[in-house]
């Protein structure tokens, strides 16, 4: 607006000046027939002088036109007398003229000095606009990166799910060879009496077949040990990833839709500097809380990854 305002009075300090040069051209011209007149009154005045001293010569020898010649010598001088009060009157008026064409210059030359400020300040506005978009393109960047970052840690949940997936595949054959055995130690006891005989052996073997079979419980009881902490890892990795959509659907998306949304508006703006600067500041204000988030959401990622080291 403030830059309208400065072309607006630019532009009619433009045209008085061209009225004014008008004006002073006039005068000018009226000045250029003055001075003609003047000659052209001067050259008479030298007509009547020179009729004058014919007229004295002539006196000598005609004393009965005397009157007449004097009358037209008053006549000669009132008109002399009042060309030159013409002559002064233009001569004022020049001057007053002179006087107004320095005064509208001095006028034109402030003009041209709020214009050249205005000019700078247009070209400061420019460059903010430059720099706001600069980093306006280094927070898509950022927020580029962290959706990237986001998919890796997905990635990385997947594939937990999967060697959770084949742990429980592991418990589950751990288990049938442990009712394997079971079944095998009942066999054994119902033979008992009837493998008397082979007692000591069957002993032997019992004793073998007790060990690996306390070896496949130990086994086991770390195989499940191993499968708990797998899902309680699963269980807050879920709820950290649900934490951190929350935050990227919630938190990062507002910042990120207003940037876009003022983006979106820039170009009907750049004719209104006052709205253009206040959509800026909206959109520096928006980057910074996305620039927060994301160093929150960051910050969530690591305590979610120690809490499974710690798991």
């Amino acid at each position: 607006m403030e830059f309208n305002d400065h072309f607006n009075e630019l532009s009619l300090a433009y045209k008085e000046l061209a009225f004014q040069n008008g004006e002073k051209e006039k005068r000018a011209a009226e000045l250029i027939v003055a001075n003609k007149e003047l000659k052209f009154q001067s050259e008479e005045k030298e007509k009547r002088a020179a009729e004058l001293a014919l007229a004295n010569e002539e006196l000598l020898f005609q004393n009965r036109e005397k009157e007449k010649r004097a009358a037209e010598l008053v006549i000669a001088n009132l008109e002399l007398v009042f060309q030159n009060g013409e002559k002064e009157k233009r001569a004022a008026e020049l001057a007053v003229a002179n006087q107004k064409l320095l005064l509208q210059n001095e006028e034109k030359e402030k003009r041209a000095a709020e214009l050249v400020i205005a000019n700078h300040e247009l070209s400061f506005q420019h460059r903010e606009r430059e720099k706001r978009a600069a980093e306006l393109i280094i927070a898509n960047q950022e927020l580029k990166f962290q959706n990237a970052e986001k998919e890796k840690r997905a990635a990385e949940l997947a594939v937990a799910n999967q060697e959770l997936q084949y742990q429980n595949v592991e418990k589950e054959k751990r288990a049938a060879e442990l009712a394997v055995a079971n079944l095998e130690l009942l066999f054994q006891s119902g033979e008992k009496e009837k493998r008397a005989a082979e007692l000591i052996i069957a002993n032997h073997e019992l004793e073998f077949q007790n060990g690996e079979k306390e070896k496949r419980a130990v086994e086991l009881v770390r195989a499940y040990n191993e499968i708990k902490k797998a899902e309680a890892f699963l269980k807050e990795y879920a709820n950290g990833l649900e934490e951190m959509m929350f935050i990227t659907q919630h938190k990062v998306r507002q910042p990120v839709t207003n940037i876009l949304g003022i983006s979106s508006l820039v170009d009907t703006l750049l004719h209104s500097p006052d709205e253009l600067l206040r959509a800026i500041g909206f959109m520096k204000d928006s980057a910074i809380l996305l620039d927060i988030f994301t160093k929150e959401l960051t910050a969530f990622i690591d305590n979610l990854e120690q809490r499974g080291k710690r798991i």
